[in-house]
Formats: C-alpha cells, sequence, structure tokens
C-alpha cells in the first residue's frame, strides 16, 4: 500500500509541473469599451514559440493523429480519427515540446469564424488520475485546441465538439485541463478530467461576465444540466460522483464541479512560488477595475509582471466584434514574455509571417542533439524574435526597479502608435472589401504587420544594445553561479517581481 502511494505522488509531482499553467481572460461584451468580447492569455512552456496562419483546407478520407506518446506523464498511444471535409482558417502561436505531446503543440488562438481559444492548465483530484488508463488515448488538450480552432463556427459549437470527440475517441490528459472558447457573444469554460471516464463540464460566461482562469475553475452547477443553456457536461458527471461517494444527493451541498473534482485539501498546487500574487480572484478583481475595459487594458492584464516571466512563452489579446470579414479578424501577440516585448496586431488575412517570428531552433525539442535540415538554413539564418526579446528579459530583471518602467514605457509606446494605426487600416481595408478587392486588402494588412514586426525588432535590437552596454559599463555585471544553465523544477524562474507586491510600499517590499 505504501508503495502504491508512493508511485501515485511521483505522478502527480510530475504532474504539477509550473511550465503547464498558463492564464486566460475572458471579458463579456458590456464590460469593454467597444462592445466586443475580449479575450487574452499567455502560453506557460519552455519550449521554443513561433507564430504560424494555418490556411483553410478540404480534405477527402485523411485522417489526423491524436494523442500523446510513452514520454508523457501519464503514458499514452497515438491514434488517428476522421478529418473533416473542410478546416477552417486560424492564427496560433505553436511551440516544440510538453512531455510526450508531439509538436507542433498549441494552446488556441482564433479562427475564420471569429471563434477564439484559449487552453488553461486545472488539476483534478489524485484519484482521477489514479484511474487513468494506462496506456491512455484520445485527443490531449493541444489537440482539443486546433480541432475546435479548424472545426467550430462558434463557441458553443466548440463545446460540442470536445464533448463530442471525447465520447468517440477518449481523452489524453496530464491531470486536468479547461479551454476558454468564446465568439462574439459569449464564452466557454470546458473543465476535461483524467481518469478515462469521459468526464468534462462547460460553463457559459455571459456579456456581463469577467473570468481569470490560473487554473480554470467551474464551481456551482445544476443537477438538472441538460434543461440549462448556460451548462453542458458528460452524462455520468453527477452519477460517477455518486458512485465515487465524492458527493451524495442528501449532503444538503451544491454540487460544485471544483470541490467534487478539483484538487482536494491536502494535495499540493501547481501555482509555483509567486502564488499568492497571481490568483485568479485578485487578478479578475484587478480587471473588473477597468471596466468599461479596452484592449489596451487586457494587454496591461496579461503583461502584469506578476505572472508575464520567463515561464510566459508569448501573449495574446483579440477582440471579438460582429460583423467582422473573416480577413479582419485582428489578434494582437508578443513574441515572448509580453513584459519584455510587445504586441504587434495580426489580422487572420495575413498572407505570411516573417522569418523573425517563425520556427528556429532555439530551444526547439532535440536541438540540442541534431543539426541543421538544409531546408532550414535561410530561416535559421534569420534573427529570431522569441530569442531577442528573452535577451530583454533577462537584462531587465536583473535591476527591475531601473529597467522596467523604461523597457515598458517603450513597449506601451510602440503599441499606442498602433493603434493609431489601425484606424487607418482597417477603414482602407474595408473599403477595398467592399469594392471586391479582398488580395488587396491581404497585401495591405500583411504588409503593415510585417512593418511593424520589423519596427518592434529594431527597438529590441537596440534595447538589448543599450542594457547590454550599460550593465557592463556601469559595473554591474554578474558573472553565473554554479554549473549548470537551467534550474532545478522547484526553483524560481526568472521574474522582474519575485518577493515584490507591487501594491504594498516599497518599504515593505523584499526584492529589487
Amino acid at each position: 500500500m505504501k508503495r502504491h502511494i508512493a508511485v501515485l505522488n511521483g505522478i502527480i509531482a510530475l504532474c504539477i509541473v509550473p511550465a503547464t499553467a498558463s492564464y486566460s481572460f475572458y471579458v463579456g461584451s458590456n464590460l469593454t469599451a467597444s462592445g466586443a468580447v475580449l479575450v487574452g492569455g499567455t502560453g506557460e512552456e519552455v519550449s521554443s514559440h513561433w507564430l504560424k496562419i494555418y490556411p483553410a483546407a478540404d480534405h477527402t478520407t485523411e485522417t489526423v493523429t491524436v494523442g500523446v506518446t510513452s514520454a508523457a506523464v501519464v503514458p499514452g498511444n497515438l491514434t488517428t480519427i476522421p478529418q473533416v471535409p473542410h478546416t477552417f482558417r486560424y492564427i496560433s502561436m505553436d511551440y516544440s515540446d510538453y512531455l510526450g505531446f508531439p509538436p507542433p503543440i498549441s494552446n488556441g488562438g482564433v479562427n475564420e469564424k471569429g471563434v477564439a481559444v484559449r487552453d488553461v492548465w486545472a488539476p483534478g483530484r489524485a484519484e482521477l488520475l489514479e484511474m487513468t488508463p494506462k496506456p491512455q488515448k484520445g485527443p490531449s488538450y493541444s489537440d482539443l485546441a486546433r480541432l475546435v480552432m479548424e472545426r467550430a463556427s462558434s463557441a458553443r459549437e466548440g463545446v460540442e465538439i470536445i464533448g463530442d470527440l471525447i465520447g468517440k475517441y477518449g481523452y489524453s490528459d496530464y491531470g486536468g485541463n479547461t479551454h476558454l472558447i468564446a465568439d462574439k457573444d459569449e464564452g466557454w469554460i470546458v473543465w476535461e478530467f483524467a481518469g478515462g471516464k469521459g468526464l468534462w463540464a462547460a460553463e457559459r460566461l455571459g456579456p456581463n461576465d469577467i473570468r481569470v482562469s490560473f487554473p480554470g475553475y467551474i464551481h456551482d452547477f445544476p443537477i438538472a444540466f441538460k434543461n440549462h443553456p448556460d451548462y453542458m457536461a458528460s452524462d455520468n458527471i453527477v452519477s460517477f460522483a455518486v458512485e465515487q461517494g465524492w458527493w451524495s444527493h442528501h449532503s444538503g451541498k451544491p454540487f460544485n464541479i471544483k470541490k467534487v473534482y478539483g484538487l482536494q485539501p491536502g494535495q499540493k498546487t501547481p501555482a509555483g512560488g509567486d502564488a499568492e500574487y497571481m490568483s485568479p480572484d485578485r487578478l479578475e478583481k484587478l480587471t473588473k477595475a477597468m471596466v468599461p475595459v479596452t484592449e489596451k487594458d487586457l494587454i496591461e492584464r496579461v503583461r502584469d509582471p506578476r505572472i508575464s516571466n520567463d515561464e510566459a512563452g508569448y501573449g495574446q489579446v483579440v477582440s471579438l466584434h460582429a460583423d467582422t470579414d473573416p480577413d479582419m479578424y485582428r489578434i494582437w501577440i508578443a513574441p515572448t514574455s509580453s513584459v519584455a516585448a510587445p504586441f504587434i496586431p495580426w489580422w487572420l488575412g495575413a498572407e505570411s509571417i516573417p522569418a523573425e517570428l517563425g520556427e528556429h531552433r532555439y530551444l526547439t525539442k532535440d536541438a540540442e542533439s541534431t543539426f541543421l535540415n538544409p531546408d532550414y538554413q535561410l530561416q535559421e539564418a534569420s534573427l529570431f524574435a522569441g530569442r531577442l526579446f528573452k535577451r530583454v528579459l533577462y537584462y531587465m530583471c536583473s535591476a527591475p526597479r531601473t529597467y522596467l518602467p523604461i523597457v515598458k514605457w517603450a513597449f506601451i509606446g510602440f503599441e499606442d502608435q498602433s493603434r493609431k494605426d489601425i484606424e487607418w487600416v482597417e477603414k482602407s481595408a474595408k473599403v477595398m472589401i467592399a469594392n471586391g478587392e479582398r488580395n488587396a486588402t491581404r497585401s495591405l494588412i500583411t504588409h503593415y504587420s510585417h512593418t511593424r514586426a520589423d519596427h518592434a525588432i529594431e527597438m529590441g535590437r537596440a534595447m538589448v544594445d543599450a542594457l547590454d552596454s550599460y550593465v557592463k559599463l556601469s559595473g554591474n555585471w554578474l558573472g553565473p553561479k554554479g554549473n549548470q544553465i537551467n534550474i532545478s523544477p522547484d526553483g524560481e524562474p526568472v521574474n522582474c517581481l519575485v518577493g515584490i507586491d507591487p501594491e504594498e510600499p516599497p518599504s515593505k517590499q523584499s526584492g529589487q
């Protein structure tokens, strides 16, 4: 028995690596300045990140490979499922590695129907992890995000797609996960559970809701959810809990998804060392204080240095407006942690992504043990925006009280200029679309985003050069200690506000 518990605790420990986290923000349309639904978030992974636009495509008899490999926390087998006849165009920040999840991996993005997806961890109770089949099979969190972007015309349909896929093919998991799916009218939190029992639950977010997921959560849930338009779930979500003795109709307590299926008292949480500064409740209150929320406001929340650190692989903010042309869905993307990188506006109709924002070997899986594919030699010769702004992060965080305000001021100025430009860019694009000049529209938005990306990279290079010179010439250079580059799994990542609560006076703050 003791050995069994030790093995289980070991599995759980592997599942609570902070890099599996990620954040998502949802702001309903009645609470935004523009009347659009706002969605934002970060991806919290160690590996390389790159921007990619996936074109719409027609399919005949193809299949899609889904699932995880034997290298996953809970070992799995890759399987295939049928592809649909047509998949939609979408934009995504992809990344290269998470334990046993085949690349490219995605936390989500936005598709041509105006459906935005964010993926966020949500650990469940230990018993679910223990009963997960080994090997497990079925779509992973990344597969579900992609399949929703490829197939969903609305947020509600995205929930139905996830439920149908889990019911038919299973679900490959590392301990529990959620997806935020949103469109111009509403959002949905979908919580998928480990255990191999096909368990999932979903809650609707309306125009007056603000929701921050870290982790994702759902609280009180109606027993008769099938008769309620704001909830969906697997047929067994209540009966399974009753069978396991986790909840009773006679308890007098509401059926609370988090209390029944989430982490139980005594189980560890994968929040990390600075968790007290980034709880969902606290971030929701900070976001509510901004109402009516603008894109600029949500960028500030995503950039919050309490959550935007070395773990944040990128930042995203998207507005979901009614009556938007498919080419004109706009998403702001920071190429790495947005505390140290500017947000660049991209439209879904863009024809290409600059080489500097494409896939590079820096932090890419197996790069340390393989030589370069000659087909990638020019791509790899180009500067990589992700690596460039990581350098900004590391220099800036060496003395955050000195450098953080200056760097942030520069990024805000860059983004303010982009916002001014967007007005004429989108007005011109709408005129061209109305006149049937679709190709010209795509050329315009591609040229503008490429130009802003070029300017962002120029700014990043200037920052790195200036910070490098100042640190060395001022005598503030410190050589590394120890003999390893990587910190241990329980170590603190680079964070400009480690030990600092920005809402406390400086005299009480312990950090630099």
